[in-house]
């Protein structure tokens, strides 16, 4: 085989390569990632169909129920409320009344199903996405009643 064809040769595998690695990485990417929806937003149909996702807003007062390690709660922005099912521990920050974001699917009857919940770390904090909704829901709202 000629020099030059050698060449060509590592050139096209090494291109090979390099195309079979950005694919995987950009696969591995695709399959961890997880947008923030709002309560509004998932009422108004933008939420991913059949995709892990993660909505946000304040814990709604009087809606945690607890059966074993089963917690239902409703998540509002103020606007619209989205009810959440989780099973497991929840971290010891989640309160009533509170901000939260919660990670997992929707299920056709409308219920939110997840499978993480992270809590506030302290008594300022928000989300910047859950505060920027509540925000928008608040106006939307102020909006609606002029």
């Amino acid at each position: 085989m000629k020099p030059r064809h050698k060449r060509i040769a590592l050139i096209v595998g090494g291109l090979t390569a390099l195309g079979l690695a950005a694919a995987f990485v950009l696969n591995a990417l695709d399959s961890n990632l997880a947008f923030f929806v709002t309560p509004s937003e998932i009422a108004a149909g933008k939420a991913p169909q059949g995709k892990t996702f993660r909505v946000g807003g304040m814990v709604k007062e009087g809606s945690l129920t607890r059966d074993n390690l089963t917690v239902s709660f409703v998540i509002t922005d103020t606007a619209r409320d989205v009810k959440v099912i989780y099973t497991g521990i929840l971290p010891d920050l989640f309160k009533e009344g509170k901000g939260a974001v919660a990670q997992g699917r929707m299920n056709p009857d409308g219920t939110f199903t997840a499978t993480e919940v992270l809590a506030k770390h302290d008594e300022n904090y928000m989300p910047p996405e859950a505060g920027h909704a509540i925000e928008q829901a608040q106006k939307a709202q102020k909006t609606l009643r002029q």
